[in-house]
């Protein structure tokens, strides 16, 4: 498994373009996004998804750990024969960007068209980081829509207030991704201590997303919060998570976290379930203010 040096170094090693404004920043990692998804038209879904990945990236898979590396997510896409058959379109529905311009993140709709011509909706969430070839997306996800999007107007970007030059300082930036780490830690402990619908309504920004079980991303801390509380009422929560590495970049405004998520309670038979992996992109207004999450 790979640690948090060497997701610090890859970063480093990796910059190239330098900063321009914020909403150009997120204007070029949308139309990034948007031209992977023309691309898309007429091949499978692995040969869609594949080549916007950077050699590193992880791949959540549902039932399963991440899929490390680009061979491994293809596999993995591949392990289900209907996707070798099956066509991707997608939109994006926002975008965010750091600080240094080098990281982002967008969310947005899919339709999966399967082999029986049917289209089935599905909602996505990447993490890219801008290198010497463009943009290219270090973690993923996506997941199934009872039905499709009741629109596709986009939402206000996640922007910083300005851009600043990328650091090239390890050290530096390996303190940022522990830092980041401790925050997931503190968001878990808060829920053991408050309820898990409250941490997350605390912990999250007003503009928020979460991809949600319905047809529409939920957005705001506060809806959130009340979702996934909905289900564990009570003082305390029933699960528990920890992050084993993370990304950030070198203007410690920006990261992800990745890890997973446990249930404290065992199952009727008396064993645990196995973790769930899970990824959560946070931003804070600068390098001293409070992590709080903006997209899961």
């Amino acid at each position: 498994m790979r640690g948090a040096a060497a997701f610090a170094l890859a970063y480093l090693a990796c910059q190239a373009v330098g900063p321009s404004s914020p909403m150009a920043s997120v204007e070029a990692l949308l139309s990034a996004d948007r031209a992977y998804s023309a691309k898309a038209a007429g091949v499978d879904v692995a040969a869609a998804l594949v080549p916007m990945f950077a050699d590193d990236v992880l791949l959540q898979v549902p039932g399963a750990p991440f899929a490390e590396g680009r061979a491994q997510a293809e596999a993995a896409l591949r392990a289900n024969p209907d996707n070798d058959k099956s066509r991707l379109r997608w939109t994006p529905l926002r975008g965010g960007v750091s600080a240094d311009a080098h990281h982002g993140f967008t969310v947005g709709y899919m339709v999966l068209t399967n082999p029986k011509g049917e289209d089935v909706p599905v909602k996505y969430l990447a993490y890219w980081i801008k290198g010497a070839s463009g943009w290219r997306v270090a973690v993923y996800k996506r997941s199934r829509a009872p039905q499709p999007p009741p629109s596709l107007e986009m939402l206000a970007p996640s922007l910083p207030s300005r851009i600043v030059p990328v650091r090239t300082d390890v050290s530096a930036v390996q303190a940022l991704v522990a830092d980041l780490i401790k925050a997931e830690k503190t968001f878990s402990d808060t829920a053991q201590q408050i309820g898990l619908g409250p941490a997350f309504a605390r912990f999250g920004h007003a503009d928020a997303i979460n991809l949600g079980p319905g047809p529409a991303v939920l957005v705001g801390a506060q809806a959130i919060g009340a979702d996934i509380g909905a289900g564990a009422p009570g003082p305390t929560s029933p699960l528990e998570w920890s992050a084993d590495r993370a990304i950030v970049a070198s203007s410690g405004d920006f990261g992800v976290t990745i890890g997973a998520i446990r249930q404290k309670a065992p199952r009727p038979d008396g064993t645990l379930a196995p973790p769930i992996p899970f990824f959560t992109i946070w931003r804070r207004a600068g390098p001293s203010a409070p992590w709080r999450y903006i997209a899961e």
